[in-house]
């Protein structure tokens, strides 16, 4: 094997060490947070499609009112 297949390989085996490393360095949520959060999340999702559809329908209506 080359010299720069080596480099590479030790390069990419220092990644994953890396990325590990850091993994474990993460806070991870609960279920009952991920659970939570997915709820507001969905809500808030809602919420928003439905004053998009009614911000729709109203300009469909004054489309209508101009072309009639």
């Amino acid at each position: 094997m080359s010299a720069k297949k080596k480099k590479s390989g030790k390069k990419i085996g220092g990644y994953f060490r890396d990325v590990k490393a850091e993994l474990k360095k993460v806070s991870w949520p609960t279920r009952k947070e991920v659970i939570s959060s997915t709820i507001v999340v969905l809500f808030i999702v809602l919420i928003f499609s439905v004053f998009i559809g009614c911000i729709d329908y109203i300009f469909i209506l004054i489309l209508k009112l101009i072309s009639a």
